[in-house]
């Protein structure tokens, strides 16, 4: 199994979203969702109406870890979220497919793989890409890398460096800058 990456260029984080929000809401959230959160894709499927709907916080346990996670909806994600459960039973899976039943990670990973395919992405993707953005432009900020090992869970710095693609970044950059 290969590795997937972050997407590290923020335009081409617009060009997905443009090609997503062509396709439907549920697949723009999907991925906005993914990449502003940094949830794993089987935490973010679980989510049901009543998890996100009128709230300021999404609280969930995780699925790999069992611990639990609290944090803020932020500025972007509060009206997708308003506008998508908007009629909606608070019951409901968030994310489901046209037969009503939830989205699944093979649906996922189709739905992220050929929005990047058609926004012309050269990285490794899949729907782990979606968390490993999030903690690569989090990274690129706040250059926090204590509080983002916090918010993934992470045993080390160097797990969470490794994990979000900025060990590889340095390296190749001393490469670059090294010349005899």
């Amino acid at each position: 199994m290969s590795t997937v990456e972050p997407i590290r260029n923020k335009e081409d984080i617009k060009k997905v979203e443009k090609i997503l929000q062509e396709e439907s809401q549920r697949n723009l959230l999907l991925f906005t969702l993914g990449t502003n959160c940094g949830l794993r894709i089987s935490d973010i499927l679980a989510l049901d109406v009543k998890d996100v709907k009128g709230k300021d916080y999404i609280q969930i346990v995780e699925q790999k870890t069992g611990k639990f996670k609290k944090f803020p909806i932020n500025s972007k994600l509060k009206p997708m979220l308003k506008a998508y459960t908007k009629g909606r039973s608070m019951k409901e899976p968030l994310f489901k497919t046209i037969f009503k039943n939830r989205l699944d990670r093979s649906a996922a990973y189709r739905i992220i793989n050929d929005a990047c395919s058609k926004a012309g992405l050269d990285c490794k993707i899949g729907t782990h890409t979606l968390r490993k953005t999030f903690g690569y432009h989090h990274y690129q900020q706040f250059k926090d890398v204590a509080l983002l090992q916090k918010i993934f869970n992470h045993f080390s710095p160097q797990i969470t460096l490794r994990y979000i693609g900025i060990e590889q970044d340095q390296i190749d950059e001393s490469y670059k800058n090294f010349i005899l």
